[in-house]
């Protein structure tokens, strides 16, 4: 093959991954701009989606899980989306469909970075770090489960992850356990306060099982420190980069 013609068959590639790249930033970019500047914007509320779903009657929890994924993926707040599952379902049923529409749109998330994304994404990798890149292959499980530990911004990991060598079953399984507790926090905490909520009796509030809740839910801001600090002496003795040192 010549030099024109290898030149040739390398241009409609790059292009392509170019077009990809660009395809990724518009939807990124129109999520942004449905969520903010649009009418859409004001039935994005804990109460409004709640009413919603809770009509679907039975199909409630299916409607739930699905407009959990759909929304991680066009960059809608966890924390809006979890408030509301535990509101509607309790801090128990509330946690298992959070925790499984959180799933599922986290790896449709990064499904959809790693094809429209990865391709530009390992072009643009230069030399420095190419080495960054291959770390995270070797080390994609103990990355994204130590960055979901450490309440790394959920919805620009899962796109983000999408963009680098990380293998897809690493991931998942990083972000399945990463998220356990976090979830299981958040949902027992606010379920229970709508538990209390709904009965209308305000003694509820100081019951052995809302001051467990409130007490899981202040621990959670603490589970960031105390991985951090669980990983300073394995970063301190050197040798291999670590997985928090990927974040630097």
């Amino acid at each position: 093959m010549s030099v024109n013609e290898s030149g040739a068959g390398a241009t409609p590639g790059r292009a392509g991954a170019r077009l990809r790249a660009a395809a990724l930033a518009l939807f990124l970019l129109a999520a942004g701009v449905l969520l903010r500047f649009t009418p859409l914007q004001e039935t994005l509320t804990p109460d409004r989606l709640g009413r919603l779903i809770e009509a679907a009657g039975l199909w409630a929890p299916a409607i739930f899980i699905l407009v959990y994924a759909l929304g991680v993926c066009v960059l809608l707040p966890g924390t809006l989306l979890a408030a509301v599952g535990a509101g509607l379902f309790g801090p128990y049923q509330g946690f298992v469909y959070v925790w499984t529409g959180a799933m599922i749109g986290a790896g449709l998330a990064f499904l959809i970075a790693r094809y429209l994304g990865r391709e530009f994404a390992a072009s643009m990798i230069g030399d420095r770090l190419k080495k960054y890149d291959q770390a995270l292959e070797r080390h994609g499980f103990a990355t994204v489960l130590y960055l979901r530990l450490i309440y790394f911004p959920f919805n620009i990991l899962n796109f983000g992850m999408g963009l680098t060598a990380v293998r897809f079953r690493d991931y998942f399984w990083g972000t399945a356990l990463g998220i356990l507790a976090g979830t299981f926090i958040f949902t027992f905490f606010f379920g229970t306060l709508k538990e209390v909520w709904a009965g209308g009796r305000w003694t509820g509030l100081l019951s052995g099982k809302v001051f467990f809740s409130l007490g899981l839910f202040v621990f959670s801001f603490f589970i960031p420190i105390l991985v951090k600090r669980l990983k300073r002496k394995p970063e301190e003795t050197g040798g291999e980069m670590s997985p928090g040192s990927l974040k630097h």
